[in-house]
């Protein structure tokens, strides 16, 4: 079963420096990284800036599309206007099939905000407390959000490549 998990780091860098951490960690066996990508949101900034980490993935990796849609939804959908509400519905009802609900967003959007960052996770196996200590600095808030196997498959056959 994927686990999609958002940790949450106090300073606009901090997710950025975990690249070499989640690679240590899956050499070690402590984590096993599907996908990744951080969201960056320095003090003053209107919005995050966000990248795919391409290093951290392997073989099942999803498309830029599914980060897209997900930090649309996140971070970017207050900006838009009414003209784009259907297209809105429709990107929140693809997430919400495949377990990213609204309660999720929600968490997130009120979490990550001017002057922190997070790192996002799509991964299996991971030893939560390890993770957790290996992060730069020894904390990130974690908020999670578990896919079950229909899920995970579901979200695969949108957005894989």
């Amino acid at each position: 079963m994927a686990t999609l998990t958002v940790w949450k780091f106090d300073t606009p860098e901090g997710a950025a420096t975990t690249e070499e951490t989640l690679l240590r960690l899956q050499k070690q066996e402590l984590i096993r990284i599907l996908d990744a990508a951080v969201a960056s949101w320095p003090a003053g900034a209107s919005k995050p800036k966000t990248k795919q980490l391409h290093n951290l993935t392997g073989a099942g990796a999803l498309s830029g599309t599914f980060w897209g849609m997900l930090f649309g939804l996140i971070f970017l959908m207050p900006l838009f206007g009414a003209a784009v509400g259907a297209a809105a519905g429709a990107l929140g009802g693809k997430m919400a099939d495949v377990g990213i609900d609204d309660d999720f967003i929600e968490s997130v959007k009120s979490e990550v905000t001017p002057g922190t960052s997070a790192l996002f996770l799509l991964s299996q196996d991971a030893v939560v407390d390890r993770v957790r200590e290996a992060f730069p600095g020894g904390h990130a808030q974690l908020l999670q959000s578990n896919l079950n196997g229909e899920q995970e498959a579901k979200l695969r056959s949108v957005f894989a490549d």
